[in-house]
């Protein structure tokens, strides 16, 4: 049986709209608008993609957008000084800065300039910190996305085991708190895991997040689990062209799987759907307002 496709791409879109109804709210009942802030460091061609897709989405979301573009040469100073005037700007409630940065800048040190309010990526320490002891946090946002697509799909997750194939600040740790969050038994592999293969069959979910393309074969799956491909990767293919695949190789795991998100259209709409509900949130915060529930 072939596994059930997860539209990541179509969820995001309802996402998008129920934020729509929300920015309408706070303007017609506060007179507020959500602003977004995000700022560019270079000419990475990807970088430059996604920020305008970013852009797009924010605008059509009815809220304010603001792009910040720097040279590839700007020095740490410059972009510091960028992030301090943004989290001096009422109009503006989520700051992202798009990585990776230059290698002249600090990236951890330009993140935790961030003030943790405006902090929509949420990867500034203190909303690393209060995610990983329980507290309210802004939640980085592809794991948001993930973990929605999970409950969306099965609904109660206690009790499940969920591996986590990938260990970074953005996805694997992050993942894996929301994963515990909702009872699950985690394991998060790394490169220096033994017998991967193996701990990846026990899983219930099976999250993949390590930037290696088609690295999880089709064996590694557990029959019926339910698999998250935060992978995207660019290969080449016959004829000088190229084609965007995930960590997991699809053709393979989709004859094991219950269920598996594709690359692309499955987790990465999602991160961009859930940047618009952290501003939101950023928003309503700031200004001691409850977040309006929108169906």
């Amino acid at each position: 049986m072939v596994a059930e496709r997860i539209d990541g791409k179509a969820y995001a879109q309802t996402v998008r709209e129920r934020v729509a109804g929300q920015v309408a709210f706070l303007k017609s009942k506060y007179d507020i608008t959500p602003g977004l802030a995000v700022v560019l460091v270079g000419e990475d061609p990807a970088s430059q993609v996604y920020v305008r897709n970013k852009n797009k989405v924010t605008v059509e979301a009815g809220m304010k957008s603001e792009e910040i573009r720097l040279e590839k040469d700007a020095t740490q100073a410059e972009v510091l000084a960028v992030v301090d005037r943004l989290n001096n700007d009422p109009t503006i409630h989520g700051i992202l800065v798009q990585l990776p940065l230059p290698p002249q800048v600090d990236e951890m040190a330009v993140i935790n300039a961030i003030d943790p309010a405006k902090d929509v990526d949420g990867f500034h320490v203190i909303n690393s910190g209060r995610q990983a002891v329980g507290l309210d946090a802004m939640v980085p946002c592809t794991p948001l996305g993930c973990i929605t697509l999970l409950k969306e799909r099965i609904g109660d997750l206690s009790g499940l085991n969920a591996v986590v194939v990938g260990r970074s600040n953005i996805v694997g740790k992050p993942m894996a708190s929301l994963l515990l969050a909702e009872n699950c038994t985690v394991t998060i592999a790394h490169s220096k895991t033994k017998d991967l293969p193996g701990l990846c069959r026990t899983a219930d979910i099976l999250v993949a997040a390590v930037g290696r393309p088609e690295m999880i074969r089709g064996d590694w799956v557990k029959d019926g689990a339910t698999v998250i491909d935060v992978g995207i990767n660019r290969i080449e293919t016959e004829g000088g062209k190229s084609r965007l695949v995930g960590d997991v190789c699809y053709p393979e795991a989709e004859q094991k799987a219950g269920a598996i998100t594709p690359v692309p259209g499955g987790v990465g709409p999602m991160t961009i759907a859930f940047l618009l509900v952290n501003t939101v949130t950023a928003c309503c915060r700031s200004n001691n307002i409850e977040i309006p529930e929108i169906e």
